[in-house]
């Protein structure tokens, strides 16, 4: 407890671990409720507005980051420090078009997404899908990434599981604890920062002799990432009818459950409430077992999906599915009690980056990666006897108005794709 005064009360000093015995399950019980306890400290000593683990970082300092595994854990707040939105570079949209089909770094990428499709899409499980070597957090190129196609994948509900690729935070989440690599450090890569790597892969992009900055404002428009009102919206299903109105997500952490709040809470989407005429005994069995849904987490240009429901979850993210090296249309399962980041901004900055020199088309393809479904407690994919997302009872749309935006200012300043079309093509 000394040390831990120490700590609160000179904050710009170094201190040292301020440790408690890790219980079972990781948590800790206060009035009746239970949390990780370098949270619960975090969010007393120094964020009242904390939300979730996935805000939170261990300093190199810490020995025993809760993360680690250890017998002990660390509660000094000041071990911790909460993770940054990082700043995306701006998109430059070339003046002049040099587009050449033949040399596209996406075309594989292009291709896999308009042409092979696959009847049915494939199925990834939590975890063993999900335990490859992991790639690096900017690919130079896309076309490797959707080489392997999958049938069947897994992910297990283990406090062990390894932390996805280019992920400071595992994939489990507070039941049971998510137990990131401790020594791991994201905003690294090779002893670079995550921002020098997307500095200079976005040069890389760029079209021969084009090297200053005063260059690229002669010959290029930059395009900026502006952060929206609201970060997404999400709008629910039944079958192949929308139910209800579209929820506009302002708060960072929201709960899209099956319960009835009445109170137009900015933080729940209760889909308990909504009514639907045509709704059929095999949608009302499902929503009854919805509970308590799905917590969804915009933190630091990364947005993570956590399955508080008592039933899984199935997410279909071709951010997160490129990610990872699986099929663009490829459905992860997640158990009750884990968590998947489904989205990277900076993962989209980049391939952002380097499509506008390829082509309209390219460029509008990625608005396939600003919209992610998920269905609850019915699955689909070519493991079901769902083949489409509009077949399962209870599903929800997500649209993120972020990188949506951001690829409406570089559309219109694209003008229009070079392929023409007429009337009767």
């Amino acid at each position: 407890m000394e040390e831990l005064e120490r700590a609160l009360s000179c904050p710009g000093q170094p201190s040292k671990c301020v440790t408690i015995p890790r219980s079972l399950d990781g948590r800790l019980q206060v009035s009746h409720r239970k949390g990780l306890p370098h949270v619960i400290y975090c969010r007393v000593w120094r964020w009242p507005d904390l939300q979730s683990h996935h805000e939170l970082k261990p300093l190199e300092c810490c020995e025993f980051p809760f993360g680690s595994k250890q017998k002990e854990v660390c509660i000094n707040p000041y071990h911790y420090r909460r993770v940054e939105t990082p700043v995306l570079p701006p998109v430059l949209v070339p003046r002049h078009s040099e587009f050449n089909p033949h040399l596209s770094l996406l075309a594989k990428f292009r291709n896999t997404s308009l042409h092979s499709e696959p009847l049915m899409p494939h199925n990834a499980t939590y975890p063993d899908s999900f335990q490859h070597p992991p790639c690096t957090p900017f690919p130079p190129s896309p076309s490797h990434m959707f080489s392997q196609s999958p049938n069947s994948i897994s992910y297990p509900n283990s406090p062990g599981s390894s932390s996805g690729p280019g992920s400071p935070y595992q994939l489990t989440v507070e039941t049971p604890p998510p137990p990131y690599h401790a020594r791991e450090t994201p905003g690294n890569h090779n002893g670079r920062s995550m921002d020098a790597i997307a500095e200079s892969q976005l040069v890389l992009s760029l079209p021969n002799g084009v090297k200053s900055a005063d260059g690229e404002t002669e010959n290029f428009r930059p395009v900026c990432y502006e952060e929206p009102q609201h970060w997404c919206s999400v709008a629910y299903y039944e079958l192949n009818n929308r139910v209800g109105e579209t929820f506009q997500a302002s708060s960072r952490s929201i709960l899209i459950d099956g319960f009835t709040d009445p109170s137009n809470n900015k933080n729940r989407f209760c889909l308990g409430l909504l009514s639907n005429v045509n709704r059929n005994s095999t949608i009302e069995n499902t929503r009854r077992h919805i509970g308590k849904g799905v917590h969804l987490y915009y933190v630091g240009g990364e947005v993570y999906a956590e399955c508080v429901s008592d039933s899984s979850i199935f997410v279909q993210s071709r951010n997160c599915n490129y990610q990872h090296g699986f099929h663009p249309a490829t459905v992860c399962k997640i158990p009750s009690g884990c968590s998947l980041k489904i989205f990277n901004n900076q993962l989209f900055a980049q391939l952002l980056a380097q499509s506008v020199n390829h082509g309209f088309e390219v460029v509008y393809e990625l608005t396939k990666m600003c919209t992610i479904r998920m269905s609850f407690v019915k699955g689909w994919g070519a493991e079901y006897h769902r083949q489409d997302v509009t077949s399962t009872p209870c599903w929800i749309e997500i649209h993120l108005h972020g990188p949506l935006q951001w690829l409406d200012k570089v559309l219109t300043q694209m003008g229009s794709p070079h392929n023409p079309i007429s009337s009767v093509s």
